[in-house]
């Protein structure tokens, strides 16, 4: 018995991913797995969803989709929320907790475990928002504030910052009373939190794809090219087992399962800043060295999920979390410790790595193969090419061209040192 599996696309101004993406599917072929009635043969393929009008009760093709547009495109938001209850697809990020990828939900679920998010004050809005209401409630209900006084409390330096985030938009380093009134009369209509800064060593992202994470060294005062640095071992092994861990546990948490988390480091200790990102950064052009695990991630996972019928589940279930938190005989690290479990039991950690290590042991061989060959180096001229003004695409063709060499050449050596 054969079975054709579909993985839907819904994308936004991106390609080159989805290409490499679609590539890389193309390369997992034909799974045989042990059925009730005997050997099943499944395939995988992909296709690009178009937005169109949607009956409710319309059947939908695609066993799971993976979603890069409805956390601002509202039609596609809500057919993936049709898709989900009616028909029983798949999600890579849930759409019934996008209000939590607005960051302040998320910032609140991690103090409620305990987790070390630095001090953090939501202020009202500056200017009024566009509502009849507006007047009326102000004058009756909203107290003043002393904007001083909260941003004293925080203590200086501290940052100003939408609560809904969004590619650093908005996001202001507040060093002075001068700063702070500045930035809170440009916040207009945006509602900003204050968040007390730390004196970090490391800034670690964290990008997390079902049960697999890559925690990266983060330079957030590079260009885009030069953020992500090739850096091996860079925390302490207790950071970094806590970086995953937190990167994971928020997914779970929130049923994510396509999400980056950045965090703060100072030796063994992780501060988390921000963790809800619901189109999170995945181009050649930025990941460079690290954009092969990544594609080859997002196929394993997709595959993992259509061929053993993994089932979405949208209930949070909150309190076995909670009680975790509640639990005063646990230390910080013993709660890491079973949060991260929780979260490992969601994503089914060790069944997916026992089932690709069976039925994937050949993907990372072609995956290896596609990023050495001259259809790789297409797309990456391609992208280079749609990316930079012309004097600049040598220069920039060359630079990826080594960063994703230098992991080619890590992965040969893996390979024949195996």
């Amino acid at each position: 018995m054969t079975q054709d599996h579909l993985v839907g696309l819904l994308l936004g101004a991106e390609e080159d991913w989805p290409r490499a993406f679609e590539e890389i599917l193309r390369r997992v072929g034909p799974i045989t797995v042990d059925g009730p009635d005997g050997p099943e043969t499944h395939t995988v393929s992909s296709e690009r969803l178009t937005i169109e009008p949607f009956r409710l009760d319309d059947p939908v093709r695609t066993e799971l989709v993976i979603d890069r547009l409805a956390h601002w495109y509202y039609h596609p938001r809500e057919w993936l929320k049709k898709a989900a209850l009616v028909n029983g697809t798949y999600l890579l990020n849930s759409p019934f907790t996008f209000q939590a990828m607005e960051k302040h939900s998320a910032y609140c679920a991690l103090v409620r475990l305990g987790l070390k998010v630095p001090p953090t004050t939501l202020v009202p809005y500056k200017n009024p928002v566009d509502n009849v209401r507006w007047a009326y409630t102000s004058e009756r209900y909203n107290r003043e504030f002393d904007l001083d006084r909260v941003a004293e409390d925080l203590g200086y330096p501290l940052y100003m910052k939408p609560f809904d985030g969004g590619a650093w938009r908005g996001v202001t380093r507040i060093n002075d009373r001068g700063d702070l009134h500045r930035a809170y009369d440009e916040s207009g209509e945006m509602l900003m939190h204050l968040q007390a800064t730390v004196d970090y060593e490391h800034f670690a992202r964290a990008l997390s794809i079902g049960p697999e994470t890559m925690v990266m060294d983060f330079r957030p005062d590079q260009p885009m090219h030069q953020r992500y640095a090739v850096n091996h071992g860079f925390l302490s092994e207790s950071a970094g087992r806590q970086t995953v861990a937190t990167s994971r546990i928020v997914n779970a948490f929130f049923r994510w399962e396509f999400n980056s988390c950045e965090m703060l480091v100072v030796g063994d200790d992780v501060y988390p800043i921000d963790y809800a990102n619901a189109c999170p950064d995945v181009a050649v052009t930025s990941l460079h060295y690290y954009f092969p695990w990544a594609i080859t991630a997002l196929a394993r996972w997709s595959t993992y999920c259509v061929v053993t019928g993994r089932r979405a589940d949208v209930d949070l279930q909150t309190q076995r979390y909670f009680a975790v938190a509640d639990d005063a005989s646990l230390s910080y690290d013993d709660k890491m410790d079973r949060y991260l479990a929780l979260a490992d039991e969601h994503f089914e950690t060790e069944r997916y790595w026992e089932w690709s290590d069976r039925h994937l042991a050949h993907l990372p061989e072609a995956v290896l193969e596609w990023v050495t060959g001259d259809d790789f180096d297409r797309l990456l001229r391609d992208t280079v090419a749609a990316t930079y003004p012309a004097h600049e695409q040598e220069e920039f063709l060359a630079h990826f061209r080594g960063l994703v060499g230098l992991w080619a050449s890590e992965q040969t050596g893996l390979a024949q040192n195996r």
